[in-house]
């Protein structure tokens, strides 16, 4: 039994070493822009807002040579935080909101060329994929799109990866989607 064993022994440790031989490189972080597309062609600044109405920057990252699905992401301060659709309490809509290691929230806004801010939530599903939008006046809904510094664009929505209505609990904020930077398809 041990001589059996021997030759399988020996390839898995051969495998390892060659494989720790191998380097992946890592791609530097590209970073797209997350912008409401308004259709005379006109974008509205994407920004997470602390409780004290200060402002942040939301960026799709790119850390690959893959762009068909970033992760959405504000970033505070020189920190990276998840971007999540919640659960809905008493609202039509779900709420897009950042979510900082202390369990505080950031809003998630759009903000007009007048300076007006409005919400950004997902608006309808479609199966698995949740449609954001960013809303004026509860009449007027605008795609949010995730574009990269070489002018590709991607389309925002909320991915749910279960059918539970609390998809997963972040710092105990309770996540109905993620929220995804997603590749249109060609056809």
């Amino acid at each position: 039994m041990k001589t059996k064993l021997i030759p399988i022994i020996t390839l898995i440790i051969a495998v390892s070493f060659s494989y720790k031989g191998v380097t992946q490189e890592k791609t530097k972080d590209i970073i797209w822009h997350v912008k409401a597309f308004k259709p005379d062609a006109k974008f509205l600044r994407i920004k997470a807002f602390d409780a004290r109405g200060r402002k942040y920057d939301v960026k799709a990252i790119q850390n690959s040579d893959q762009t068909s699905l970033l992760d959405v992401k504000a970033i505070v301060k020189g920190k990276t935080l998840p971007v999540k659709m919640l659960v809905i309490k008493g609202d039509k809509y779900y709420p897009v909101k950042a979510i900082a290691e202390d369990g505080t929230i950031l809003n998630i806004k759009a903000i007009t060329e007048d300076g007006k801010i409005l919400p950004v939530k997902g608006v309808s599903k479609s199966g698995n994929i949740v449609h954001i939008r960013a809303i004026y006046n509860d009449t007027v809904f605008y795609n949010v799109l995730a574009i990269s510094p070489k002018g590709k664009a991607n389309v925002v929505k909320g991915l749910k990866m279960s059918t539970e209505e609390v998809e997963t609990t972040i710092h105990g904020i309770e996540v109905f989607a993620h929220i995804k930077a997603i590749q249109q398809s060609d056809y």
